[in-house]
């Protein structure tokens, strides 16, 4: 088998020719004029996609029915605290971050409580933590927009190599999924309990524990993403992670992943937020209105989705 046939094979490639023959298209238009502030522009807001579809991966892969519906409300209820805490002060950006990863985590203990101690199944489970989180974001924010520390809004908005910081924080984030994944028995844990929960406790998996852990870090993952975007947008708003909630699935699903769980895909989770970004982009640039845009976005999304599917189907 060729190397251009087997990296054809991987499940993740169609998402990053999708994200490129998109930038592609895009730039034509300009005549490559807008290049390199396009291509900064995709890898900073693709870097707050990566991050939460990272953690929503981890649940999917679990199986079929796991799924986080409170990363919105998570995200913005970690900003608001974490800006309120560090009130513009420099020297609390670090208590700050303890803070919201703290929140991910009471909200990952919550999910799972309502999952294991009520048997109710994951979807309906997170939809009500994430009515009770959104109201604490409310009743916290009260109006209020308060601005984030001077030094850590200059890095959420700067380059460091011409890289945007955000997208670096979102690398390290994916080399240290992937590692948990490709290296640990922590990933070899879930993608066996992902092909069969039954199977999984027969074999002596902690099943229990695997899963808690997995929802915590999913929480964890949409605390932080929360963080660096209140600081990126210059506060916190209470709708300020309302686009993640299909956003973290669909970049999960049109990377590769598989919905039915056992096998994940960090590679494809880049391609899938790039090529999220880059369709709004490059329709935006073609002029369309917004109800064609959102018409076209949906027959892309799908498009790629029977490609990717179809060819792997054909190559079993």
């Amino acid at each position: 088998m060729t190397p251009l046939l087997r990296l054809f094979r991987k499940p993740w490639i169609w998402s990053w020719l999708a994200a490129f023959v998109v930038w592609f298209l895009t730039i034509m238009v300009t005549l490559g004029a807008s290049t390199l502030g396009l291509s900064q522009a995709a890898l900073t807001f693709a870097a707050f996609s990566v991050i939460v579809g990272i953690g929503q991966m981890f649940v999917i892969t679990l199986g079929p029915g796991n799924i986080d519906l409170s990363v919105p409300a998570t995200m913005t209820l970690a900003g608001t605290v974490a800006l309120k805490l560090m009130n513009v002060e420099n020297g609390m950006i670090l208590p700050g971050l303890l803070v919201a990863i703290v929140i991910g985590l009471v909200v990952g203990l919550g999910n799972y409580a309502l999952i294991k101690a009520l048997r109710i199944p994951p979807i309906i489970a997170t939809l009500s933590m994430s009515f009770i989180v959104q109201s604490a974001a409310i009743w916290t924010n009260r109006g209020l927009r308060i601005k984030p520390p001077s030094v850590l809004a200059e890095f959420t908005t700067s380059k460091t190599l011409g890289v945007p910081n955000v997208a670096i924080v979102a690398f390290l984030i994916s080399l240290l999924a992937w590692f948990l994944l490709e290296k640990t028995i922590y990933g070899r844990w879930i993608s066996a309990i992902g092909q069969s929960m039954p199977a999984a406790r027969m074999a002596g998996i902690p099943v229990d524990g695997t899963r808690f852990v997995t929802y915590l870090f999913c929480a964890v993952l949409a605390s932080v993403a929360g963080y660096l975007l209140a600081c990126f947008s210059g506060g916190a708003a209470l709708n300020m992670g309302s686009e993640y909630l299909l956003m973290s699935i669909a970049v999960v699903v049109i990377g590769g992943t598989a919905v039915a769980g056992g096998d994940s895909n960090v590679p494809g989770i880049w391609g899938a937020s790039l090529f999220m970004f880059l369709v709004v982009s490059m329709l935006n640039t073609y002029g369309f209105g917004a109800g064609i845009r959102l018409i076209m976005t949906g027959l892309i999304i799908i498009s790629v989705i029977m490609l990717a599917g179809g060819r792997r189907a054909g190559m079993r």
